[in-house]
């Protein structure tokens, strides 16, 4: 049973639709539209509480104050039908709405697949259903699969192969990803889940990833599993010009991607076993910051800037060459910089590394780091930044990279389009 005054999905079955009659979607948008008029005031308020927008100029889930939890998946495309594509991204579409809305998927939106009911009487938990699309959606085998090839975006590149890199084929790449975060890990999955059974015949899943952060409040860090603050340089949500500068695709374009963004996930192991028999002075070299507080060495406070020409007394820097925080930098990467969105790992145990190199072999936890970031353009962005990381990070010595990919996330979805409607149509079959 839900907290009291916790609206919930089973109470919120009748809530949303008044604002979906708006999104043009077919049956389901008009079976939500007639039951959401029962919804009374005091219920909206509550809700609106727990409900992230999922129309808008951009897609939720990238500027949103982040969840604690995530399901992430990336799927390929197994129809060679174009109509197949329209079809699965317009039901995506009304099916995220739905349930980012506390919705179970409606019955005449899919007939013969109801909802499979494992979030019902759950909270709505501040869902967001974040779509991208991968290189292999506009061309796959030297093929031009469902005439997008020409609308491919420049920025939408292979990932090129980084020192050190273990990327097992099972958990790398994909033609679609979707990325749900909410505040409860059930609900996260479950509106995977829906989308992956929707998909069935046009798509199958490749791979997926769970991810935490530990509980914060507002203006504190998460920490990673190192025990180290993540995200502290981000840029700030709240700064229009940094986002834009940094994270939203411009007149760059493609016109399809304007107001979007590009994603790279890295699922990164890391050795705890290792890392754990490390001396804390050891560790705070290896990040260039004080664990406890999360300031830069020679600082006091987590937000205070870094120094990176600061010397101490034997004349070396405060902040060793080598550190992860000097490497990552603006100063040390030409002003490039990323949002950084990351999650935390733990898949259990798994002591096959044995083809890994000497100072990784021997670890236990299949745990790391999900790590989730976002672009303006990845070749001035991640790739950028991390090919300089590669070489000098003393961090390298205890992580290991496994899978991921690169995605294109479009502009946000105003009401009565659907996701990739702006690509489809500005290549028409």
């Amino acid at each position: 049973m839900a907290p009291a005054g916790r609206p919930t999905r089973r109470g919120l079955v009748r809530a949303a639709a008044g604002l979906a009659a708006a999104a043009g979607l077919g049956s389901g948008g008009r079976a939500q539209a007639r039951i959401g008029a029962e919804l009374g005031g005091s219920a909206t308020d509550q809700r609106e509480n727990l409900i992230e927008p999922f129309w808008g100029t951009h897609q939720g889930g990238i500027a949103t104050p982040a969840q604690t939890h995530t399901y992430t998946a990336a799927l390929d495309l197994v129809s060679p039908k174009r109509d197949d594509l329209i079809r699965l991204l317009r039901v995506w579409t009304s099916t995220a709405w739905s349930m980012s809305a506390g919705q179970p998927v409606q019955p005449d939106i899919t007939p013969a697949l109801p909802d499979s009911g494992e979030a019902t009487g759950l909270p709505i938990a501040r869902l967001t259903l974040t779509f991208g699309f991968g290189a292999g959606l506009f061309a796959k085998d030297g093929g031009d699969r469902y005439g997008l090839a020409a609308q491919q975006p420049q920025a939408l590149i292979d990932l090129p192969a980084f020192n050190g890199d273990q990327l097992i084929d099972a958990r790398t790449g994909g033609d679609l990803s979707v990325q749900a975060c909410a505040d409860d890990p059930q609900v996260a999955f479950h509106a995977v889940r829906q989308l992956t059974r929707l998909a069935h015949g046009v798509a199958q899943l490749r791979w997926a990833q769970t991810g935490f952060i530990a509980g914060f409040g507002p203006n504190e860090t998460p920490r990673n599993l190192m025990g180290f603050k993540d995200r502290t340089n981000n840029p700030s949500i709240n700064d229009a010009a940094a986002m834009e500068r940094f994270v939203w695709v411009g007149d760059e374009g493609p016109d399809w991607m304007r107001g979007g963004s590009y994603v790279v996930f890295r699922r990164i192991r890391m050795a705890l076993e290792h890392w754990d028999r490390m001396p804390l002075d050891f560790q705070e070299q290896t990040f260039g910051r004080h664990k406890l507080s999360g300031a830069p060495l020679g600082r006091t406070n987590e937000f205070d800037p870094l120094d990176l020409d600061a010397a101490g007394e034997d004349g070396n820097p405060v902040i060793p060459e080598s550190a992860h925080v000097r490497l990552a930098a603006p100063a040390s990467n030409d002003g490039a910089q990323i949002f950084r969105r990351p999650y935390s790992y733990n898949d259990g145990v798994d002591f096959t590394t044995e083809r890994w190199a000497p100072w990784h072999q021997g670890i236990e936890y299949d745990a790391g780091l999900f790590f989730v970031c976002y672009q303006r353009d990845p070749r001035t962005g991640f790739i950028k930044i991390f090919e300089n990381m590669v070489k000098f990070d003393m961090l390298n010595q205890f992580v290991t990279h496994t899978g991921g990919g690169l995605f294109a996330c479009p502009g946000g979805i105003a009401r009565g389009e659907f996701i990739g409607q702006r690509l489809i149509e500005a290549a028409p079959g």
